[in-house]
């Protein structure tokens, strides 16, 4: 700016680049200075981590979230399976497993009609059944099986009429105890298409065969056949067989049969009968019953 004559020189309002820097004290360098930190109530630890849950609290945590409607369903489901597990579990233990496949195959077909396991060889084509020792039982009646369709004789003592489930009708001789002594009817409890000819009924005279050596005998027992034929009167099939088994150490047997019918009902009528060998004299009753059965 440019002066003036006969005013004031120009002040600046602040300090002159002449003018003396104030003088700062700094401590002396061997002194500190302490910053006091805020009250703790002790040394200092991390919040404590959430309790680890395992498998079944999970599940339970996540179930707790599901509506109870859902609940409910999922546990008819559940309950609905089992049931249908436990029926096939019952009545459908005539397939035989891998390991009996396996044997089945390496078995090749049949060297001689007759001494076979059941579960490896079909039953002969044609055998007839020889007559059994011991006394037939005196016939009483006939056993008419309504819901299977089919009739064969009621034997007298020392058989008697006695509930045993599965089974529709049954006749005993004792308790219900393995090996049994038995004579029952029942429809075929195993699972097939429906028969058309006489080598489909003998296919599951067989199989009822294996079920019965399943149910009804010593586990481990093998099969002998002794005899295959059709049934005397109606549409069926008849196999006899004897069952070899060890029983307290001891290896025993018994005579058996069984047949499929066909008696015009949804499922084809089987028929089962056993008897050890403790009750021999009374083998020949099975030979009574492959003459006398027939349908209803």
């Amino acid at each position: 700016m440019a002066h003036n004559p006969g005013q004031e020189p120009y002040q600046p309002s602040y300090d002159a680049p002449t003018t003396p820097f104030q003088r700062v004290e700094l401590p002396p360098a061997d002194q500190t200075v302490s910053v006091p930190m805020p009250p703790t109530a002790g040394p200092f630890r991390p919040p404590p981590a959430p309790p680890r849950r395992g498998f079944v609290g999970r599940l339970m945590t996540s179930v707790g979230d599901i509506p109870i409607k859902v609940v409910y369903l999922l546990a008819a489901v559940v309950a609905t399976v089992l049931a249908v597990v436990a029926i096939f579990a019952l009545f459908s233990g005539d397939e035989p497993n891998g390991a009996e496949q396996q044997r089945a195959q390496d078995a090749g077909p049949a060297a001689a009609p007759g001494v076979q396991d059941a579960v490896t060889a079909p039953a002969p084509d044609s055998l007839a059944f020889p007559a059994l020792p011991g006394k037939a039982s005196k016939v009483i009646g006939t056993v008419v099986d309504e819901r299977t369709g089919i009739s064969y004789p009621k034997l007298g003592k020392p058989w008697a009429a006695r509930s045993f489930a599965p089974f529709v009708i049954a006749q005993r001789v004792g308790e219900a105890e393995v090996p049994h002594t038995m004579v029952a009817s029942a429809p075929l409890p195993v699972t097939a298409d429906k028969p058309r000819t006489s080598a489909d009924y003998r296919d599951l005279a067989v199989r009822a065969a294996r079920w019965s050596l399943r149910t009804q005998h010593p586990e481990g027992g093998t099969v002998t056949w002794t005899g295959s034929q059709k049934l005397a009167k109606g549409k069926g099939w008849i196999v006899g067989f004897r069952v070899d088994y060890t029983l307290d150490g001891e290896r025993r047997s018994s005579q058996a049969l069984a047949a499929v019918v066909e008696a015009g009902k949804k499922k084809p009528a089987m028929l089962l009968a056993t008897i050890p060998e403790s009750g021999k004299s009374h083998w020949r009753d099975l030979n009574t019953l492959v003459k006398g059965l027939r349908s209803a």
